[in-house]
């Protein structure tokens, strides 16, 4: 209420600032879409108006639920087992909960992201992991009114803080073209097309163009389909195995968890490593240090703290906290890679 004792609307300070109402509330929730400029103009308008958001931005403002939702495709995969440990490692000690919304995995039935149950947690603000997602589940993101971040593979028009996936594709592909290897197969994430899981997409590109670039030949039949497990690495393998003489004397895997299932069954067939077929992965999984697999590093708990960190933040009134951030990687060569037999 401004000193007059007239209420201050949404339309005032839309009509001072020469923006729509629609506008106004974004900026005023730290909602995308909204410039940084434009935005402080706003803000600065409704200070100057003595604009009292309404109880929802009062809330939003305070964090008066303290609590963080997480939206996650999975569990018990690592890259989100990971970053749900990095949202939970920095929201302690902070007097925030968090709240996780388990999808289950694509293949299970489930409901809109945006349901009832979420708006009656009143969680403050929203984390998502990469995942999965439907056309009208992106319209609701764009729609929600609280502060949100991505964790991992990008979705258009949110802000994301995560690795550049073609680019670590393209290194990991690049560090064995180096090597000497002209024949190379691909193990990537099952990438349906009426879902939008953009990490897949983008590491088969990365790889593409890498070998595209080097002048080499794809053959399309060295390419192979896993969903990010070592189970599906160890299926991969078996049908790389029944493919025709001369075989690919490397394959690119688009997970580390995959690059390990190769492995696995690799040497239970009697195949030596890197002698006589190099692998590769992307994660820099535990494991991977531990079996001597070379790999394009990165850290997910550190991504999903610093999202956290941009969250609370925002909560805390610094407009403008959350934004793209790229994250930490490189490339780790160890033994499973040398040069190929001639």
């Amino acid at each position: 209420m401004n000193h007059g004792g007239n209420m201050v609307g949404i339309e005032d300070v839309a009509a001072a600032a020469g923006v729509s109402t629609a506008t106004v509330s974004r900026a005023i929730r730290g909602l995308p879409r909204v410039s940084p400029r434009t935005r402080a103009k706003i803000l600065a308008t409704a200070k100057e108006l003595g604009y009292v958001p309404s109880s929802a931005a009062s809330r939003l403002a305070s964090g008066k639920t303290h609590t963080i939702g997480v939206l996650a495709p999975y569990v018990d995969r690592w890259f989100f087992g990971k970053a749900i440990a990095g949202v939970d490692r920095e929201l302690h000690g902070r007097g925030y909960n968090l709240s996780l919304f388990n999808l289950g995995g694509r293949t299970q039935p489930r409901e809109r992201l945006f349901s009832k149950a979420m708006v009656q947690k009143q969680i403050d603000a929203l984390l998502l992991l990469c995942m999965y997602l439907h056309q009208e589940e992106i319209e609701d993101l764009h729609a929600i009114d609280m502060p949100l971040v991505v964790v991992g593979g990008p979705v258009p028009g949110l802000s994301n803080v995560g690795i550049d996936d073609y680019q670590a594709a393209r290194t990991i592909t690049e560090h064995l073209i180096e090597l000497g290897h002209r024949h190379i197969a691909l193990l990537h994430g099952q990438d349906d097309s009426d879902l939008n899981f953009s990490v897949p997409r983008i590491r088969v590109e990365g790889f593409h163009d890498a070998v595209h670039q080097a002048g080499l030949e794809f053959d399309p039949d060295t390419a192979l389909f896993g969903n990010f497990t070592v189970e599906s690495g160890v299926e991969a393998m078996r049908r790389f195995l029944e493919l025709p003489a001369p075989r690919p004397t490397a394959i690119v895997c688009a997970s580390d968890e995959m690059a390990l299932g190769v492995m696995f069954e690799a040497r239970r067939h009697g195949i030596r490593i890197p002698e006589e077929l190099s692998v590769v992965g992307i994660d820099g999984h535990e494991m991977a240090a531990a079996v001597g697999l070379t790999t394009v590093w990165q850290d997910p708990t550190a991504q999903a703290r610093r999202g956290t960190q941009m969250l609370l933040a925002e909560l805390g009134g610094d407009e403008g906290a959350v934004h793209p951030e790229n994250a930490e990687q490189r490339l780790i060569v160890r033994e499973s890679t040398a040069p190929p037999r001639h």
